[in-house]
């Protein structure tokens, strides 16, 4: 059963780069096209979970301002 807390929150390109100041939609696909970040395509979107993207664009840093343990 899926619960709120259980729920992936999938981003557009458009929404990816918007989260991140710095970081363009261009950019963004060129990381899914050579496969930097996991994503899929609905039609002719991309679509990527928000935890993989902040975890390609940061690693194990935390983006608020701490380690990530």
């Amino acid at each position: 059963m899926i619960t709120p807390k259980n729920r992936k929150r999938m981003l557009t390109i458009k929404e990816a780069s918007a989260l991140i100041d710095g970081l363009t939609e261009y950019r963004i696909r060129r990381m899914c096209i050579s496969g930097l970040v996991t994503c899929f395509r609905a039609g002719k979107k991309y679509l990527v979970s928000e935890k993989v993207h902040m975890k390609a664009v940061f690693g194990n840093c935390d983006p608020e301002g701490g380690d990530a343990a």
